[in-house]
């Protein structure tokens, strides 16, 4: 559990934190194997013997004061008796302490909360689009084919189909069958016949290691459907849509989890979905509108943008809410450049757990390899996270993909977890607090409780039900208890300041402010960074007041703390975002809500990496010669030959125009540029792509759009000028206006 702070140091009152102008909070990432040091967590087997406090149900930890028979709660200071069992524990030597009293970050197993043997299968299944292209299905395919190669031995496969039906594969016999269910096209989404009618659970979700060939002869089986089929399938009254494609993914996928649900907790704890998209959803309940998508590039609607912000229907969130409760997640695959309007989806992915991915286009996709990455993954499921904080100071707003409990303040449900997902959360002072000289340290303190399945490797003479064996439920607690220092001197705060984690939480704001309306979050952004450099100058006295000929005496790049510095290039990068664009300004709506959903789950190091590239130059293919801070064509006038840009989504190779016709192009694989770029896809959760440009003869526009500080801000909408230097003017303005 990795747990990064904005201010490492806290403030000691809120006035002290309004002065600063950075947000105070944490990223978290929960099931990262070791914290942020790289320290791995004290594991033991007794989390049920874990104390927990009468007051606010926080637990134990070595930061609690301890005595005979009674402990101190870290978190609110309430006294609590201690067991004779617990006192017993923690009476044994040093060389024999439990976990709890070796270290403040432990990760134990809950025994009797394990499920049975009959319930540790993994199932997954994929639904796939046939209101789609030959490409696409090839595609999808090759995807599910590599899935098979990453799933677990023992796991369970079911193949479903979607258009203006569903459609069942039974594998498990000599021939794949499939059986079909129409789709009625009103929008009540009652189907003719439930799942579990048209074809038993246990047909339908076949075991990987007897059926393997099987499911990959069932998909060389699926075609898209014809017109001729539409026509076949769709009554006379809607002979509309014979010449459209009918895609009735939201009945599927409702009907689907609600086919899952019947044996959750019984055959599963977890079930995945893979959903395979090529376009909107048109028909059937959950269909979603896109015309103003078209309208809106036909110059038919001037209020189109703010329309593509919102949610066209609740039926998405609705489903979420039953997937959620019966244990699924569902990883939403779009595989088109068709308005599919993502806004609307998301939630679906977003809040059971799951990831959502957009191609542009079937050629350059790296499907495939995402898909074996997130399934070669380690992930836990049936995850309950729970930060509290001591009295002092409260969550303000917590930020990620989970879903938050109805009744409880505070606490995340999390279908799926992976060792990237991170959590944001930013605080702010109880009403009349601050942490003083004589009352204990802030402490921060994080539950997680998870489940993961345990792989016992081949057990012998098992038959297809026998192999379910293979798993057992592990369901674990990993607690993370934190002290923080404090500051009465915003000098300390400045000098501790995350810059990563201000850009995650900045972005977390930025987003949920742009949801309803782009422009106000562009303005939060840069008021922020006025009032920021503002409240800086202010501490080390650069100007005496605003205004006048003083103008030109503000620092607003943070010369005189190094922390502070990057954050200037920060909003820049941000403002620039696609983030912050809207169709109108060229950017595809569907492509900024992957992005929305992308940056809201990235750990800081990466986020950082996807808004401010890095930049690295070579002297050879074998010597790195400089990291660059800035991103501007005066980096190319060095005498460097070959560049790597680092994007997170994209990797960029540039071969200047000067560089000899003795260094290969492309790269051979033998060389450290090479070996870098395979050490940063590995590392990735997801693949990026490899653009490989030569200065000399290639288009280079994939790179000009990643040199944030040559680029210029809309006036229109901001401001007025020409490039990172020129905005840092405009922003010395208003710091100036705004008074220091």
């Amino acid at each position: 559990m990795a747990v990064r702070a904005s201010l490492a140091c806290f403030p000691s009152e809120s006035a002290l934190h309004d002065t600063c102008g950075m947000p105070w909070g944490v990223a978290v990432t929960p099931f990262s194997a070791a914290d942020e040091r790289g320290s791995p967590p004290a594991t033991g087997d007794e989390g049920h013997l874990l104390p927990r406090c009468e007051s606010c149900f926080a637990y134990f930890t070595i930061l609690c004061p301890l005595s005979r028979w009674s402990w101190t709660c870290a978190i609110c200071s309430a006294e609590n008796d201690l067991p004779a069992d617990a006192a017993a524990r923690y009476a044994r030597d040093g060389g024999h302490d439990p976990p709890e009293m070796r270290s403040a970050f432990v990760d134990l197993l809950v025994p009797g909360e394990e499920g049975d043997v009959a319930a540790t299968t993994p199932v997954y299944v994929a639904a796939i689009d046939l209101s789609s292209s030959e490409e696409f299905l090839e595609l999808v395919k090759s995807a599910l084919l590599a899935a098979l190669e990453a799933l677990s031995p023992g796991s369970l496969f079911g193949l479903l189909t979607f258009s203006s039906k569903i459609g069942l594969y039974d594998v498990q016999g000599p021939i794949p069958i499939v059986k079909n269910v129409f789709i009625p096209p009103d929008s009540d989404g009652a189907l003719h016949a439930n799942l579990e009618d048209v074809m038993p659970l246990c047909s339908f979700l076949a075991p990987i290691d007897s059926c393997k060939d099987c499911i990959a002869e069932a998909l060389e089986t699926i075609k898209p459907m014809s017109s001729w089929e539409v026509a076949a399938n769709t009554s006379e009254e809607h002979d509309h849509v014979l010449h459209q494609t009918t895609r009735g993914f939201g009945v599927a996928l409702d009907a689907l989890v609600n086919y899952l649900s019947l044996e959750y907790g019984n055959a599963f704890e977890l079930a995945r979905i893979f959903a395979f998209l090529s376009g909107p959803p048109n028909y059937g309940a959950g269909q979603l509108d896109t015309t103003s998508y078209v309208d809106r590039n036909a110059g038919k609607s001037g209020d189109a943008d703010h329309i593509l912000l919102q949610e066209q229907t609740s039926f998405y969130k609705n489903l979420a809410t039953s997937a959620v409760q019966a244990g699924v997640c569902v990883d939403l695959f779009a595989i088109t450049n068709e308005y599919t309007d993502l806004t609307s989806l998301k939630v679906l992915s977003v809040e059971s757990g799951g990831s959502l991915f957009l191609y542009s286009s079937t050629d350059e996709s790296t499907l495939p390899q995402d898909i074996y990455k997130m399934l070669s993954c380690p992930y836990a499921f049936g995850c309950v996270m729970r930060l509290r904080t001591s009295s002092q100071f409260k969550i303000a707003n917590s930020y990620g993909h989970f879903f938050s409990d109805p009744q409880y303040m505070h606490v995340q449900h999390i279908n799926c977890c992976d060792s990237f997902a991170t959590y944001s959360y930013d605080f702010e002072f109880e009403k009349d607090s601050r942490f003083s000289s004589k009352s204990s340290h802030p402490i921060l303190q994080i539950a997680f409780k998870y489940t993961v399945l345990v792989h016992h490797g081949d057990t012998s003479d098992v038959s297809n039900s026998g192999s379910r064996s293979k798993y057992s439920l592990q369901r674990r607690l990993r607690v993370r208890t934190i002290q923080y220092n404090t500051t009465a001197n915003i000098w300390d705060l400045y000098d501790f300041v995350d810059p990563d984690v201000v850009l995650t939480i900045l972005v977390h704001q930025v987003i949920l402010a742009s949801l309803s309306d782009e422009l106000e979050a562009r303005l939060l952004l840069q008021d922020w960074l006025v009032v920021a450099i503002a409240q800086y100058n202010k501490a080390y006295k650069n100007v005496r007041s605003g205004g006048g000929t003083e103008i030109y005496d503000i620092d607003v790049d943070f010369t005189h703390c190094s922390q502070l510095q990057p954050l200037s290039r920060f909003v820049y990068a941000i403002l620039l975002s696609p983030l912050l664009q809207v169709n109108s300004e060229g950017i595809h709506p569907d492509y900024r809500t992957y992005l929305q959903c992308l940056f809201s789950a990235l750990e800081p190091a990466s986020l950082r990496q996807a808004i401010w590239p890095t930049l690295i130059s070579y002297s050879s293919l074998d010597v790195e010669a400089e990291v660059h801070q800035s991103l501007s064509r005066t980096v190319f006038t060095s005498e460097s030959p070959i560049f790597l840009l680092d994007a997170y989504i994209d990797l960029l190779v540039y071969y200047s125009p000067t560089a000899g016709a003795t260094i290969p192009f492309p790269p051979p694989r033998d060389c450290l540029l090479r070996s870098t770029i395979d050490r940063l896809k590995q590392e990735r959760n997801i693949t990026p792509k490899l653009i490989l440009i030569h200065g000399a003869h290639d288009d280079t526009t994939a790179l000009e759009k990643y040199l944030i500080e040559d680029q210029i801000l809309d006036a229109s909408q901001l401001a007025s000028s020409t490039g990172f230097s020129s905005y840092l003017d405009e922003v010395r303005s208003k710091v100036a206006e705004h008074g220091i």
